[in-house]
């Protein structure tokens, strides 16, 4: 299983821009799809982004059109790139290696720190 550290994160105003990104460790990198999740205080985890190995990327409907993911396997990195960003953007966002039919089915153990987002005036 790939380590993935996550950063990106911070403070910005409604409308504004950041980008994810998560580096991961390891030689495999390139077979793994990967996926973008957050947790809003007090609400379920949600898949929000996921790029598969071959670079198909679907989204939640709530981020369409706003949201890109993106990855790197020369690097072993994917990116969130987050524009317009809302105030219900507000989350700890997770990257997390692999493929789940929902959340919680997402081993607790690859949960790691995140990168907290906020978006606020």
């Amino acid at each position: 299983q790939l380590q993935v550290v996550e950063s990106g994160g911070g403070l910005v105003q409604p409308g504004g821009s950041l980008t994810l990104s998560c580096v991961a460790s390891g030689s495999l990198f390139s077979i793994y799809n990967m996926g973008w999740y957050r947790q809003a205080p007090g609400m379920e985890r949600e898949l929000v982004a996921h790029i598969t190995s071959g670079g198909n990327t679907k989204y939640a409907d709530a981020v369409k059109g706003r949201f890109t993911i993106s990855r790197d396997n020369a690097k072993n990195t994917v990116f969130l790139q987050m524009n317009s960003l809302k105030p219900e953007d507000t989350a700890v966002y997770y990257c997390i290696p692999g493929s789940y039919t929902s959340p919680a089915r997402v081993p607790q153990a690859h949960w790691g720190q995140g990168t907290q987002v906020t978006v606020s005036s």
